[in-house]
C-alpha cells in the first residue's frame, strides 16, 4: 500500500495537533523529518526539519512496529503546536518525500478493516462514536467498537457453522450404511441462533432511536405557550413570541440532551381552523409532525381537552402555570412545572429505550433479517429428516455468508465508500 498521512485532528487553531502517518515508508519518513525515532510505542521529544535543515517545530513523536497501530502497519505520529503555520509546513514536508500522499477521507480506518484490527461494526460505531453528542449515544458507540457486536455474531457463526458440519457429515457417509440422524442437534442450534437474532430485531428500533435521537413534538391551540415553553428549555430566544395568536408559521427545532438522550424538541402551529393561507400550511405541517414525533407534548389551558389524540406514551400539561394554580400546570416564563416535565420526559424516554440491543442500523436489521429468513428455512426444511439435509445444508451456508456480511467478511465492497466517506480525512 501507499504510505499516506494527514492531519488526524480538528483543523484550526489549538494547544496541541496531531499529524499521522501509516504504511511502509512511514519509519523512513519520521527518520527523514527527525533523525531518529522513539522506541516502538514510546513517545519521544524531536526537533522536526525541513528539507535544507530549517527548524519547523519541536514536536513529542511517537512510532508504532507495523500489527501494533491502529491502522495496523507501521505508524508515526507527530504531536505538534497547533498553529495553523506549523501543520502547514509540517503538512508540506511530507508531500515532498518520495512514496508519502495525502490520506483519502476514512482511509486510515479502512486500512485498519482491511487489516483485520476493526470489523466493519467497530468502524460503524467509532463513526458513531466521533458524532456523538449524548451519553447514552456515546456509551451505545464504545460498546459496539469495544466488540460486542461482532462477539456476538462470531458465536452465531460458530454456531451455524457447526450445524452444517453436522449435516454434511451425514451427507458424506450416506453411502456408507451409517444411518443417524442429526435432525434434533441441528434444529437446537439453529433455535438458538434465531432466539438471538429476533433479541436484537426487537430491540433495534430503540437502539436506533438512541443513536439517532427522540423527536418531542409540543402541540396545542394557538397562544397557549408553546413558543414561550420552548424557548425556557432551549435556554434562548429560539421561537418568536407574541401575544398575537398564530405568530408561528413553521416547524422550530431545539436539539437537546435529556437524560443523557439526544432529544429533538419542536415548537408547532398552533391548532385551530383558519383563512389565513400561510397559517394552514402552518398547521398542516404541525399535524404531520406531530403525527410522526416519538412523543407529543400536548399543551393545553385549563378547562381545554387535547386537540389531538393523546397516544400512551404523550403527555399533557396545563398552560400558564404563572397565573393560576391549576394541578399539572406549566409555565414557560417561571419554569414552574418544568423540572417536573423534564422528569417525566426522561422517564418516557428511558421506558421507550429500554429494550435496546447492539445492533443499531439500518444495514444491521436488514443482513439480520435476510439471516433469520434463511434459518427459519432451514428449520422448514429440517422436518424432511436427512433425504432434505442436502438443502437445508445450502440454506445454512447462505445464512453464514449473511452474519459474515455483517462484519465485513464478504459481500460488502459496494458499501466501503459509503460508510467511508463520512470520515474525517485524519481518520
Amino acid at each position: 500500500m501507499d504510505t499516506i498521512f494527514a492531519l488526524a485532528s480538528a483543523p484550526g487553531k489549538a494547544g496541541v495537533s496531531v499529524i499521522r502517518v501509516s504504511g511502509p515508508d512511514s519509519e523512513k519518513a519520521g527518520i527523514d523529518i527527525c533523525g531518529t525515532l522513539p522506541a516502538s510505542r514510546r513517545a519521544g521529544l524531536r526537533m522536526l526539519r525541513g528539507t535544507n535543515g530549517d527548524l519547523l517545530d519541536e514536536a513529542l513523536v511517537l512510532f508504532f512496529e507495523a500489527g501494533k497501530s491502529f491502522t495496523g502497519e507501521t505508524v508515526v505520529e507527530f504531536q505538534t503546536h497547533g498553529s495553523l503555520a506549523v501543520v502547514s509546513a509540517i503538512l508540506g514536508r511530507l508531500a515532498k518525500i518520495e512514496g508519502l500522499r495525502h490520506a483519502e477521507a476514512g482511509e486510515f480506518t479502512r486500512r485498519a478493516l482491511e487489516n483485520g484490527k476493526l470489523d466493519l461494526t467497530q468502524v460503524e460505531a467509532l463513526s458513531d462514536l466521533i458524532e456523538a453528542e449524548t451519553e447514552a449515544q456515546r456509551r451505545q458507540a464504545a460498546e459496539v467498537l469495544s466488540g460486542a457486536l461482532g462477539t456476538l455474531v462470531d458465536k452465531w457463526r460458530t454456531d451455524i457453522i457447526r450445524a452444517a458440519s453436522l449435516l454434511e457429515a451425514t451427507i458424506d457417509f450416506a453411502d456408507e450404511e451409517v444411518p443417524f440422524d442429526v435432525s434434533d442437534e441441528v434444529r437446537e442450534l439453529l433455535c438458538g441462533v434465531r432466539r438471538e437474532v429476533m433479541a436484537q430485531l426487537n430491540g433495534l428500533e430503540a437502539a436506533e432511536r438512541v443513536r439517532d435521537g427522540f423527536e418531542v413534538a409540543i402541540v396545542g391551540a394557538p397562544n397557549v405557550g408553546k413558543s414561550t415553553l420552548l424557548n425556557f428549555l432551549a435556554g434562548r430566544e429560539a421561537a418568536i413570541t407574541s401575544e398575537i395568536a398564530g405568530t408561528t408559521r413553521d416547524v422550530i427545532e431545539v436539539r437537546m440532551d435529556i437524560g443523557g438522550l439526544a432529544v429533538t424538541l419542536i415548537d408547532t402551529a398552533g391548532l385551530r381552523e383558519t383563512e389565513d393561507a400561510v397559517e394552514s400550511i402552518g398547521v398542516d405541517r404541525a399535524k404531520v409532525r406531530a403525527a410522526s414525533a416519538d412523543i407529543r407534548i400536548h399543551l393545553l389551558e385549563s378547562g381545554q381537552s387535547p386537540i389531538l389524540d393523546v397516544e400512551a406514551c404523550d403527555l399533557v400539561v396545563i398552560a400558564k402555570g404563572d397565573v393560576h394554580s391549576a394541578a399539572n400546570s406549566i409555565s414557560g416564563l417561571t419554569g414552574k412545572g418544568v423540572n417536573d416535565l423534564l422528569e417525566a420526559l426522561k422517564s418516557r424516554l428511558l421506558e421507550m429505550t429500554a429494550g435496546a440491543g447492539v445492533a443499531s442500523r439500518v444495514r444491521h436489521r436488514n443482513v439480520l433479517e435476510r439471516g433469520l429468513a434463511q434459518i427459519d428455512l432451514a428449520l422448514e426444511n429440517l422436518k424432511d429428516g436427512p433425504e432434505a439435509y442436502d438443502i437445508v445444508s445450502e440454506e445454512i451456508r447462505v445464512a453464514v455468508r449473511e452474519m459474515s456480511s455483517l462484519l465485513g467478511y464478504v459481500d460488502v465492497e459496494h458499501l466501503l465508500d459509503e460508510i467511508f466517506s463520512s470520515f474525517c480525512v485524519g481518520k
